[in-house]
């Protein structure tokens, strides 16, 4: 399972979960144990609050600002990162721009019945051979879920479901992800919210894979579904202490295929990039937050901004 896919698409992995509600409910509880019912609530230890420092750049001429801020779609509760200058830039800012804005549940649910259901009815497992159906029916029986249970996936969808359900299983939240916090707070400040992507773009990028390519995405997720929990803690810990270096070497190791690469962050932080050189010719504040791994790598979306005549600087805190 690449670290870099835990990063990507919260509303497309929310929506997997969603239609995949019936299968996966008979290995969720429905009713908390007795035990846990007449626990005291004044005797539950709260969450502790760890500071972290996640890295941030300000992109500004003599009348526009633009702070670029990485962000990780899902997190586990108790890191507090919306703080010290990233609260200050957030507070100052006029607009929020994110990758997505979240559409109502029942319009995403629709985009992904149209794009992420094989249309011809063929069964996910029986486009694996052997070997790689093998692997990716132990995975389900890990999560505790039948095999057949995502046939009606493309291999992307169910890749993406997987890799969220093994890390919701370790603890990660995506109601704890940035995004979730920054839309809150742009809705109680009456920020405007800005989408750089729709939700039918974004299924699109892994819907308009070849199969191949999608269902090597799917076996190397079943491969490292033991590893998710503490891949996606080692990547939240280098998000955490700003080593974006690390976290751009990741990025090249995970996307070994170019068609992935080009596909996930090359072609989107090259339209980023543009974007924000075309908001350059307006005044005022914007706090973006993309995807902490296009801010990172050879090809991140600040390396792509001295092509405009712009340079992103960080922010040191």
């Amino acid at each position: 399972m690449r670290i870099y896919f835990k990063t990507l698409l919260t509303a497309t992995a929310t929506c997997a979960l969603a239609w995949a509600a019936p299968a996966t409910a008979q290995s969720t509880p429905t009713e908390a144990p007795a035990e846990v019912e007449a626990l005291d609530p004044v005797k539950v230890p709260a969450v502790v609050v760890k500071d972290v420092d996640p890295a941030m750049w300000v992109v500004k001429d003599a009348d526009t600002t633009i702070y670029l801020f990485g962000s990780v779609h899902i997190l586990k509760p108790g890191l507090g990162w919306f703080d010290d200058e990233v609260k200050t830039a957030f507070d100052g800012s006029d607009q929020l721009v994110l990758e997505l804005v979240e559409p109502p549940a029942a319009e995403v649910q629709a985009l992904f019945g149209k794009l992420a259901m094989d249309q011809q009815g063929k069964a996910l497992r029986s486009k694996m051979n052997d070997a790689d159906r093998a692997v990716y029916d132990t995975a389900m029986g890990k999560l505790g879920l039948p095999t057949a249970a995502f046939d009606p996936f493309d291999p992307w969808a169910a890749a993406i479901t997987l890799s969220l359900l093994a890390i919701q299983k370790s603890g990660f939240d995506p109601n704890s992800g940035v995004e979730k916090q920054l839309t809150a707070a742009a809705k109680a400040a009456k920020k405007p919210i800005d989408g750089l992507e729709t939700t039918e773009f974004q299924l699109g990028v892994f819907d308009t894979l070849p199969e191949a390519e999608q269902i090597a995405f799917l076996v190397e997720t079943a491969k490292q579904i033991d590893d998710a929990g503490t891949n996606m803690d080692k990547m939240v810990d280098m998000w955490a202490a700003a080593d974006t270096d690390t976290l751009g070497q990741l990025m090249n190791e995970g996307l070994t295929s170019r068609t992935l690469y080009d596909a996930l962050l090359t072609k989107r932080n090259a339209n980023w990039a543009k974007w924000i050189s075309a908001r350059m010719e307006k005044p005022g504040v914007t706090f973006m937050a993309v995807g902490a791994g296009h801010l990172a790598g050879p090809t991140s979306v600040q390396s792509l901004l001295p092509a405009y005549g712009l340079n992103a600087m960080r922010v040191a805190y």
